[in-house]
């Protein structure tokens, strides 16, 4: 029996503590730079267990796990996340979020699950492989600056030949690998907008500066950033989320705050798009006299997919079409986020999505909504696809 083959063995022996981990981990989800418990679970894991645990790193409670195989060799990151939303869960799941207003409706319990299963899979292979594996349970993916930069940063990959992630989707089938090579995932910007105005009564309105009316015609205006201002060849996406401006019936309010993102697949249209936004809060500021106040946030950048490697992954994956993969496939790229993109700034490799839909559910819930579920046969799928990919690069 091959290396490979003891790797899969292992990890079917497995499968059902990787979905008992992943449920407890569901019931018990903590946000963003909150994820005390979390992080503590994830330690308290490897405690009797022959590696090297650092915890605390970055900026929040990233932990990297070192495995040190038999001999020298190559040094492959693997990452996975772990913190939650603030969603209230509506999924009828026996496991559901025991803390109100907090949910994984991303799948970060997914990844993490598998991740610490696959990792006690390789410690106990760690006298048949060559090399350093380094995983990587990352803190705070989902709020900026999250916790990705800050452990680049802090040197602990410095030493990475490759790096490698998954992310899984109900959006695609069970037993589906979805591979983009180049820039796979959007870059991304946030950005809230404070005009104030004076305000007054109802009746009355040439007294009052409204900033209402101002910020309505902002949200019309910032439209024309991508249809007037961006090559339409380019893929670049301006949304306005939030407008919150309270009030009665009769009384105009000083001031209105406005939030929202912006979204572009090619790095050279992220500082183009917020010249366009001060021009127009500049113009807005003459043409109804009031004050505008942008604060403008560089969030993650682009999701840079090393073509190399996602070609050799690709070539590794296609031996295992037919058993655990049913196919892999070439989507178009995404234009939602990752922090991910901070460890391919540095490091060569690729990030992998994983086919999660429900059984029979033809119309699933998306990553992010409160009745999100996944067919947990993803999480013996997602330990596999790196599993198989950690040990093939190993030998590089």
């Amino acid at each position: 029996m091959d290396l490979k083959d003891k790797l899969f063995r292992k990890l079917e022996d497995k499968k059902q503590d990787m979905i008992e981990t992943r449920r407890f981990l569901h019931e018990n989800p903590e946000l963003s730079f909150e994820e005390h418990n979390t992080a503590k679970f994830i330690e308290d894991f490897y405690h009797d267990k022959d590696v090297k645990v650092t915890s605390n790193v970055g900026n929040g409670y990233g932990i990297i796990v070192e495995i040190s195989g038999k001999g020298p060799g190559r040094v492959i990151g693997l990452r996975a996340d772990f913190d939650a939303l603030p969603i209230e869960e509506e999924a009828d799941v026996p496991f559901k979020s025991k803390n109100e207003g907090v949910m994984h409706a991303c799948g970060h319990d997914v990844h993490t699950a598998y991740m610490l299963h696959l990792g006690e899979a390789l410690i106990e292979l760690k006298e048949e492989w060559p090399g350093t594996i380094k995983l990587i349970h990352q803190h705070a993916e989902e709020v900026p600056p999250g916790g990705a930069k800050s452990i680049v940063e802090s040197g602990m990959l410095d030493d990475l030949d490759e790096i490698y992630g998954i992310h899984i989707f109900p959006a695609f089938d069970t037993g589906t690998i979805a591979l983009v090579p180049g820039n796979a995932m959007a870059g991304r910007s946030n950005f809230t907008l404070t005009i104030q105005g004076s305000g007054g009564h109802g009746a009355m309105p040439h007294t009052t500066r409204d900033a209402l009316v101002a910020g309505s015609y902002f949200v019309t205006e910032a439209q024309t950033i991508v249809s007037r201002r961006m090559d339409p060849n380019d893929s670049v996406v301006v949304s306005i989320t939030a407008f919150d401006a309270p009030g009665g019936f009769n009384v105009i309010q000083d001031k209105v705050v406005l939030r929202g993102t912006v979204r572009y697949l090619d790095e050279d249209n992220k500082e183009p798009a917020y010249e366009a936004m001060k021009k127009i809060t500049r113009g807005i500021e003459t043409s109804f006299d009031v004050e505008c106040t942008l604060d403008y946030l560089y969030d993650y950048p682009v999701t840079y997919n090393h073509p190399r490697e996602t070609q050799l992954v690709e070539d590794i994956l296609k031996k295992s079409v037919g058993s655990y993969i049913d196919e892999i496939t070439h989507p178009k790229p995404f234009s939602g986020s990752e922090d991910f993109s901070y460890y391919l700034e540095k490091i060569p490799g690729t990030f992998i999505n994983i086919g999660a839909r429900p059984e029979g559910m033809e119309d699933p819930y998306p990553n992010h909504h409160p009745k999100f579920l996944i067919n947990e046969d993803s999480l013996l799928i997602s330990a596999k696809t790196l599993g198989e990919i950690v040990l093939d690069r190993l030998k590089g």
